[in-house]
């Protein structure tokens, strides 16, 4: 069982059934899941995307700079975070919200010994903001945090049960691949579950990424507790 992960969820897993916004309802249910996996006593911190809102790299251009661009993704991240704290809590999910950019009106300064301080009492934290810098994704943002507070893997969450040889909605005899090496998923063009920057940090550091479908029920609690779920890609 793992003492400590770092959950990537991206903003169209947010959204749900919606094109745009969040779904709280699906929210609630993740807010469950996770709720077995903190009383199963594995400390829980969450890097939210903003993909259901805005993404920097798509508005930039006609007239909007690029860093202006990425703060206002940095800025979506921050209503999910904001949202699903609420809606976490609601469920009896002990939760706090910690952001990368400034935002004391709504949110707790990101302090490395605040976000340890909260998940040692139990606390689920969730982070927004990315990493506070423009051109750095949250995947990116997802590893740097999780080596910052010495997580033992990345769980990546994706609406698909693990990385494929190719695109399983483009080609039906696509295979899963249940193990990678760091230097295949780098090297492989097909697989972009991840940034390549991201997976770059994580070989290079040696932080272990798991891919896996994370609104298939019980998932979240059986890979924390080292069953084999989705795709693991480690050295």
């Amino acid at each position: 069982m793992y003492k400590r992960v770092l959950l990537k969820l991206s903003g169209e897993q947010l959204a749900g059934k919606f094109e745009t916004g969040i779904d709280a309802e699906l929210g609630a249910w993740l807010a469950r899941e996770i709720k077995q996996v903190v009383g199963g006593g594995t400390q829980v911190v969450i890097m939210v995307g903003g993909g259901n809102y805005a993404r920097g790299a798509q508005l930039a251009g006609h007239g909007i700079k690029r860093v202006t661009a990425d703060h206002i993704g940095m800025l979506a991240t921050m209503m999910n975070a904001l949202a699903l704290t609420d809606i976490f809590e609601s469920q009896d999910v002990r939760t706090r919200c910690l952001s990368n950019i400034f935002a004391q009106q709504v949110a707790e300064p990101f302090v490395h010994r605040l976000a340890n301080k909260h998940m040692e009492k139990g606390r689920v934290v969730i982070v927004a903001g990315g990493i506070g810098r423009p051109y750095l994704t949250t995947d990116t943002a997802a590893v740097s945090l999780a080596l910052e507070l010495d997580c033992e893997v990345v769980l990546k969450a994706t609406k698909v049960d693990g990385v494929y040889d190719c695109d399983p909605h483009k080609h039906k005899d696509a295979k899963l691949l249940p193990k990678l090496s760091y230097q295949e998923a780098v090297a492989n063009d097909a697989i972009q579950v991840m940034d390549k920057a991201a997976m770059g940090l994580a070989m290079e550091q040696h932080m272990p990424l798991i891919v896996f479908d994370a609104l298939e029920g019980d998932n979240i609690l059986k890979v924390t507790r080292g069953e084999s779920v989705g795709t693991s890609i480690h050295e």
